[in-house]
């Protein structure tokens, strides 16, 4: 039988991470389902009481999302239309009971490749913060993620916050899932976009897309080669096969063949570009 500890500051997490590995647990929906059937051996440090890890707060140049911060937290934030696409995850982070417990952190924390918050996120630029007792340190989303189940979080560090950079008021993001069913269901394809539109024009853009690969991926060629195109009937015309084809690696497996997954990202990107270029004021 594994050791339970519940700290109740941020000091006395990180001092018990300083003497030993723990797993860190902040809402358990995926560690507690994992584990049904056999008994508990793993040593357990419960965040969940922390204080100072929920909400999400302006902090200048960005906003600040607590590491404890839920998805109905989230969902209830009265935040800017480039938080839309994030938003729109959280629908479809598995139900109600789910979304009130579970945390954004803990998603990014538990690394699958089918996460939903991860894309969005990734179209954000958002970034994760890391504490330790040595120190703090800041890594952007798209290299915190490394493999299936993997990430940048060291033994001895607990995720704190994440931070999503400020965009101007006429950004706007969206988030599309592809599933078996429309809820509580596991992805098979997830495209996330944040786009800043300049005069008629893809001004800033981000396209992320998720469950194709072992970690989310950007598709930072068709960013390049769509940034200053105008919005309008010819942009989503732009979106080429080799655009998805060369970066993600889906796999076969229950949900859906390698070749469907590529295909369904294709036409997801299509769809998805098409709705925030409409909502931007364009016509694709």
């Amino acid at each position: 039988m594994g050791t339970y500890l519940r700290p109740k500051s941020l000091d006395d997490a990180l001092e018990a991470l300083r003497a030993s590995p723990w797993v860190i647990l902040a809402g358990g929906t995926d560690f507690y389902p994992a584990r049904v059937g056999r008994a508990l051996d793993e040593d357990v440090l419960d965040i969940t009481a922390v204080d100072g890890l929920r909400g999400i707060d302006d902090a200048g140049d960005h906003w600040r999302i607590g590491a404890l911060t839920t998805w109905t937290d989230l969902l209830e934030a009265p935040l800017p239309a480039s938080f839309d696409g994030l938003k729109r995850a959280a629908r479809e982070v598995g139900g109600v009971q789910i979304q009130n417990a579970g945390t954004l952190a803990g998603n990014l924390c538990n690394a699958s490749p089918a996460a939903d918050g991860v894309p969005p996120l990734m179209a954000l630029d958002a970034s994760v913060e890391l504490a330790s007792a040595d120190g703090r340190r800041v890594v952007p989303v798209d290299r915190f993620v490394t493999g299936n189940r993997q990430t940048q979080r060291g033994p001895n560090e607990v995720v704190t916050a994440i931070r999503v950079p400020k965009r101007p008021d006429a950004t706007v993001s969206t988030f599309l899932k592809l599933g078996s069913r429309t809820y509580l269901v596991i992805s098979i394809v997830m495209v996330a976009i944040t786009l800043e539109p300049a005069d008629g024009t893809v001004g800033r853009i981000g396209i992320s897309v998720g469950a194709c690969s072992p970690v989310a991926q950007r598709l930072t060629r068709l960013e390049n080669d769509l940034t200053g195109a105008p919005l309008d009937n010819d942009l989503i015309g732009r979106v080429k096969a080799d655009h998805i084809d060369a970066v993600l690696a889906p796999i076969d497996d229950i949900r859906g063949s390698g070749a469907y997954r590529q295909e369904a990202a294709l036409v997801l990107v299509r769809r998805a570009l098409s709705e925030v270029a409409a909502l931007a004021g364009g016509s694709a």
